[in-house]
Formats: structure tokens, sequence, C-alpha cells
């Protein structure tokens, strides 16, 4: 991934997780496996863990701790209505920005 893509990723690397989690409960290392499948693969651990971090101290997901075959237990997130909300505001502004680059693509052309 080029820097580009890789500076555009930053900023909606919060919006992906939480539309993930949207769909099913997740550790971060199914995050990452994830991500790294669709063709993420420049993504650290490390960054998705601190992101995780930050959406739990901002109440958008709720953690329970599952024991583990191999050393400590996971914390497994799970999207709760709080995170919900701001997903869905997350999606609001998205299509609001995609529609206007489409536009600009498109030479300014007003739809």
């Amino acid at each position: 991934m080029g820097k580009q893509a890789t500076e555009m990723l930053k900023g909606t690397l919060e919006g992906i997780v939480l539309a993930i989690l949207s769909g099913r409960s997740a550790y971060g290392y199914e995050i990452t496996a994830w991500l790294r499948e669709q063709g993420f693969s420049d993504i650290a651990e490390g960054t998705i863990y601190a992101l995780l971090v930050r959406i739990e101290q901002r109440g958008l997901v709720d953690v329970e701790k599952v024991p583990s075959e191999k050393g400590p237990p996971r914390k497994v997130y799970s999207l709760n209505a709080q995170g919900r909300a701001y997903l869905e505001e997350f999606w609001r502004t998205w299509s609001f920005l995609t529609e206007r680059l489409e536009q600009l693509r498109e030479g300014g052309k007003q739809t």
C-alpha cells in the first residue's frame, strides 16, 4: 500500500473496525487477520490494539475477557448501542464525502 493509501486508511480505520464489530464480536488479532485477508496487508497489529483501546475508552464497545488456550485471557470486543450510533454517523459522513468526491472526479458536475 502506498503512502497516500496509508494516510487515507488512517482516517477511516476506526469506522472500518466498528463495521467489522457490527457483524460479530472479535478480538484484536482476528480483526487484524481479517483486514489482511481483505488486502490491508500493511496494517500492524499494534495499530489495531491501540485503536481498540481508544474505542473502548470512548464507550463504543463492550469488552468480555474470554479464556485463551495459549496465554492470558483474550479481550473480545462487541459493538454496543453507542458504537452503533457512532457507526451510523460514520456511514452518513462516508456517503457525503464519497458523493462529493465523485462529483469532483466527474469534473464538478452537480447532481
